[in-house]
Formats: structure tokens, sequence, C-alpha cells
């Protein structure tokens, strides 16, 4: 499976457990709802700054966002 659907496989996933939808996690990453979107179908190649913003919105952190049988394969 291609990194970036990985990565946006895990952001939707911690997103729902969050229980927030796509424009409210682009308000606190500070990205534009559109480019989340796209991050999370895994349609653009997200940077490490925009990453670790997208993290931090998600309350977490890169070791736990790794952390995931996805990653692992």
């Amino acid at each position: 499976m291609d990194i970036n659907i990985k990565i946006g496989d895990r952001i939707r996933e911690l997103r729902k457990r969050k229980e927030i939808s796509q424009e409210a996690l682009a308000n606190l990453a500070e990205v534009d709802r559109t480019y989340m979107t796209k991050v999370e179908t895994g349609k653009r190649n997200v940077t490490v700054k925009i990453l670790e913003k997208i993290i931090i919105a998600l309350d977490t952190d890169f070791g736990t966002f790794f952390n995931n049988n996805e990653f692992k394969k």
C-alpha cells in the first residue's frame, strides 16, 4: 500500500476516534479543508511540517501516530 494512503487512513482513524469532522481538524491544524480531504484520501503528499501540525491537532505525537500495524508491513 502507498505511504500516502497509509498516512491518510491513519489520520482518518484518529480523527474519527476523536469524533471531529475533517473541517474541524483542518481548522485545528491550520490547513485548508480541501487539502485535508486530499491528504486523507492519499491524493496529496504531506510535508513533515504539515503532518506535525495535523498530529498535534489530533492531540498525539509522531511515535503514537506511526505505532500502528499499517506502518509495520
